[in-house]
């Protein structure tokens, strides 16, 4: 591949890995938009990696003070704290993801990455996000999460396994359906995400290590860094701005998006 090609791969993981538009959706469309070779699985688990970065580098603090929490409640004994309890929320939010993802992984990559899959997901999923927006409750803070909330929201991101669904956008839906402010959704869904996105690239590494493709090593760390500044800019804003503007802008995106991929496919 071209190397102006793969950074503008990296450039597109990295704005929609976190906002709730499909970032796996983009990457299958942008080689079919722009005329490129397929990108595989190298520059993929590259990509991924660098939006890995970002988040963790973000929520740095957070993940000290979620892992401190969690340890030092470990004995039965000892009372929990909210730190604790976020803690159990996340392994217990990625546990059905993991599990299904296992079991379904090779269905996934052979039978759902067509562009008319994408659109009906792009299309419906989206719908869903701005029908969450509009009727949710948005009253509780991520302090209120608890167990039954995390193990929802990850039944949720499940359903981000099939492209075009958007795992962040999945997530941030359920939780918005479950009463939590758009900073909180948004915010259990990105500390969500790092053992998703973790868990996601190990279990392709076999295939990424028998593969037989190569990328120019420093052209490969420019793509991981340019995937990490940019996800690292759209989790802040979106943070920043989210409680503001609301979901809305992203649904219309996606809106135009599934009609545009459906109108490329009846041409």
């Amino acid at each position: 591949m071209d190397p102006m090609q793969i950074l503008l791969l990296a450039l597109v993981q990295g704005l929609t890995e976190f906002l709730p538009i499909s970032s796996s959706g983009h990457l299958i469309l942008a080689p079919h938009l722009f005329g490129f070779a397929d990108q595989g699985l190298v520059l993929d688990v590259a990509v991924h990696f660098g939006t890995l970065i970002a988040v963790v580098g973000y929520f740095r603090r957070d993940i000290w003070q979620i892992a401190r929490g969690w340890l030092i409640a470990l004995p039965a004994s000892r009372p929990a704290n909210p730190e604790a309890r976020l803690g159990w929320a996340i392994i217990i939010g990625v546990l059905p993801v993991v599990v299904v993802g296992l079991l379904l992984k090779d269905f996934v990559e052979s039978e759902l990455r067509q562009a008319w899959i994408i659109a009906a997901t792009t299309i419906v999923f989206g719908l869903l996000l701005g029908w969450a927006d509009w009727r949710a409750q948005r009253e509780r803070d991520i302090a209120r999460l608890g167990i039954r909330d995390a193990l929802l929201i990850g039944l949720a991101q499940v359903l981000a396994l099939v492209p075009g669904t958007s795992r962040s956008g999945i997530t941030m839906t359920a939780g918005l359906m479950l009463g939590f402010t758009r900073e909180a959704a948004a915010r259990f869904s990105f500390l969500l995400s790092i053992p998703t996105i973790l868990g996601s690239s190990i279990l392709i590494l076999r295939d990424v290590l028998a593969a037989p493709e190569t990328v120019d090593p420093t052209v490969l760390a420019s793509a991981v860094g340019l995937s990490a500044l940019t996800a690292w800019a759209c989790i802040h804003y979106f943070l920043a701005f989210i409680e503001r503007i609301g979901m809305w802008p992203f649904v219309i995106y996606r809106l135009l998006l599934g009609a545009v991929i459906l109108l490329v496919l009846a041409g």
